[in-house]
């Protein structure tokens, strides 16, 4: 019995000891929210950094709580869609996430993006602090300045409010419903579009 106690003892230390490393591995952890038109074509980009921890899609930038995909879609709500990306600090910067989204997006376009025209299809970047605020400002110079893009970009870089995650059947579309994610992005113009601006990167 005594063997037994100092097994499950040792057993519960452990299970402790863990627990306090996977939290002290979070304390890199930070967030980022971007809109960039159909959140369904955001995800994959992002996904695909070392470093990210998730990526969700859902609503940000308007005054109502909880709204729907019907509502956001419609205009009605003032929302854009929209991720919040969780990502791990010491792997991957801010900056590279800027980098990322500002090739995945047509920034000159103003109320939407491609084929969906509206507000809610809006591009923005939504800092959560003054050091994001700081560093999307530059890096939107920067890319102004490559003079890759047809016009100035009109990316509005504003303060996040509340982020909505969308419903379930919309997180990870690319994943679940490949063929059609892959016939909407070609047919949307987005896929088209970057290629010929960045080619296969």
């Amino acid at each position: 019995m005594r063997l037994l106690g100092r097994l499950v003892l040792v057993f519960l230390l452990t299970l402790a000891l863990n627990g306090g490393a996977m939290a002290d591995d979070q304390t890199n952890y930070s967030k980022a929210i971007f809109a960039g038109g159909c959140f369904w074509c955001m995800e994959g980009p992002f996904e695909k950094l070392d470093g990210v921890i998730a990526v969700i899609s859902g609503y940000t930038g308007g005054p109502e709580e909880n709204p729907t995909y019907k509502e956001v879609s419609y205009g009605q709500t003032g929302h854009a869609e929209a991720v919040e990306i969780t990502y791990d600090a010491s792997k991957v910067s801010y900056d590279q996430l800027l980098d990322v989204f500002w090739r995945s997006i047509n920034p000159t376009q103003k109320d939407g993006q491609f084929a969906d025209i509206g507000p809610q299809y809006r591009t923005g970047v939504f800092y959560l602090d003054e050091e994001q605020k700081k560093q999307a400002e530059a890096s939107r110079d920067k890319y102004n300045k490559l003079g890759v893009f047809d016009g100035p970009i009109v990316t509005e870089i504003t303060a996040a409010g509340p982020f909505y995650p969308a419903e379930e059947y919309h997180q990870d579309y690319y994943r679940k419903h490949p063929l059609h994610y892959k016939m909407y992005r070609e047919g949307s113009g987005r896929a088209p579009y970057l290629k010929k601006l960045w080619g296969d990167k």
